[in-house]
């Protein structure tokens, strides 16, 4: 495996964005599709670079997907309390799946937060429809939460994203 785990260039940008809007496009998991306010953040890479660490699975020079390390709070974090790091928009490209881009990221970020002064464990929000994500976690020790479950719209009843936690 020739993949490299390292933190997006500028330059990459764009592309990564596209990557993860995709993906979840592709995977149909924006219930409103194209129209989806989501998908503005999904492709707004320098905004989540700015507020927190944005690393990407690249070979050969090539990116294939990317995930966003939230260290310790601060304005890109959704569930983490205080001594967490936090996993978001993990996206591999669907022609790049299967070969282990997605679990060296999640690898990467679990790293991280081990670096991490005080930080006693890793979180993460997913969707019903993500299994193979679901696999990854789960192979990699996150054990299921659902007493932190939650609703990103709660105007909206049908949208609950799990969560998972990974004790360090």
């Amino acid at each position: 495996m020739d993949i490299v785990i390292r933190p997006v260039e500028s330059g990459e940008y764009e592309q990564l964005g596209e990557i993860t809007a995709r993906a979840y496009l592709q995977d149909g998991l924006l219930d409103f599709e194209e129209s989806d306010a989501y998908l503005g953040e999904l492709r707004d890479v320098a905004k989540r670079a700015a507020a927190a660490e944005v690393l990407v699975a690249a070979e050969h020079g090539r990116v294939l997907g990317g995930v966003t390390f939230v260290p310790d709070g601060g304005p890109m974090a959704d569930i983490a309390r205080p001594g967490e790091a936090e996993i978001r928009m993990l996206a591999v490209a669907r022609a790049a799946r299967g070969r282990g881009a997605g679990e060296a990221l999640v690898r990467a970020c679990v790293d991280r937060a081990r670096a991490v002064e005080g930080c006693t464990g890793v979180v993460l929000s997913t969707q019903r429809a993500m299994r193979s994500a679901h696999r990854v976690y789960e192979r990699l020790g996150f054990v299921r939460t659902p007493g932190r479950d939650w609703n990103p719209l709660p105007d909206l009843d049908d949208i609950t994203l799990l969560t998972y936690e990974l004790t360090l």
